[in-house]
């Protein structure tokens, strides 16, 4: 993904809409510490074994009604709610995950995160990610950089940590359509483990995009991925200094008007990049389609 200013004018200040994302995700962030300590109202979504619980519907309408306030005529897409329109031929549209990791939740895991992008005319221009759990918040707008804690500037360590130059640590990300028999899935993952020292599968691809930009792993590979949290993290890593590319080693874009099977992803530190591609591009093809045998 190339990280460069979109060519038209955007009719948005977005120093002002990060203000207003960051302000929204660290909202939501507290609602959901404080709910974490009591019973999870935990229910069923979908027939794939993915859950909804009640924080995840209430921390989804605080970050709406924040966004509502603040621009009332934009577009919403939210984990929970879906589309909610705005005004007639607005292209300024919002993708909301309120409680990325909800699977991690349930079980006592805490490790979770909230994800806002905002996007133009289906370009990401703006993403937030908001760690409850560590009270730590990323923003990055495109072809500006990304922003840490606090403010202060992040860029992707030049080198790997030590002992990590031929062992990296990836992170494995898949949508929630895909099946446990899928078996471009373990075709792919498993190709792509071998590769490395450990591969974490976090089931919450925020935190992971955030761990790839403060170099704490040094890559990620995605196979049908969610487009709700993929341009918030996504955008954090690559103005952080991150490289994105399509699976078959293409250039990677990132509209959200694109359908899950075009948004799979190699995202890694440059340097290791054409090393995994290596890898992914003996499964996958140009044409979109993959090299198993089934």
């Amino acid at each position: 993904m190339r990280s460069t200013t979109p060519s038209a004018a955007l009719p948005v200040d977005l120093s002002e809409a990060r203000g207003v994302a960051v302000a929204a995700a660290e909202a939501a962030g507290a609602l959901l510490s404080a709910g974490m300590g009591g019973p999870l109202d935990v229910r069923p979504k979908g027939s794939g074994g993915d859950v909804v619980t009640a924080l995840d519907t209430a921390a989804e309408e605080l970050i709406v009604g924040r966004l509502r306030g603040a621009y009332p005529g934009h577009r919403i897409i939210a984990e929970e709610s879906g589309v909610l329109d705005g005004a007639p031929g607005e292209e300024m549209v919002w993708l909301v995950d309120p409680l990325d990791g909800t699977n991690n939740v349930a079980i006592g895991m805490p490790v979770y995160a909230v994800g806002l992008a905002l996007c133009a005319r289906a370009e990401p221009v703006l993403g937030v990610v908001h760690d409850p759990v560590s009270g730590r918040t990323w923003s990055a707008v495109r072809g500006e950089g990304t922003l840490g804690p606090k403010g202060v500037p992040l860029r992707l360590p030049g080198r790997p940590r030590p002992g990590r130059e031929e062992n990296p640590v990836l992170a494995w990300t898949q949508g929630h359509q895909v099946k446990s028999n899928d078996l471009v899935a373990f075709t792919l993952r498993t190709a792509v483990e071998k590769q490395c020292a450990r591969m974490l599968q976090l089931w919450a691809p925020l935190v992971a995009w955030t761990m790839l930009a403060r170099g704490d792993i040094d890559g990620i590979v995605g196979y049908l991925p969610e487009i709700v949290d993929l341009p918030a993290g996504a955008l954090v890593a690559a103005e952080a200094g991150a490289e994105l590319r399509r699976l078959d080693g293409g250039p990677y874009e990132m509209g959200i008007d694109r359908p899950a099977s075009e948004l799979g992803f190699v995202a890694a530190r440059p340097d290791l990049l054409d090393r995994l591609l290596e890898t992914t591009t003996q499964v996958a093809r140009p044409d979109g389609r993959f090299h198993v045998a089934f």
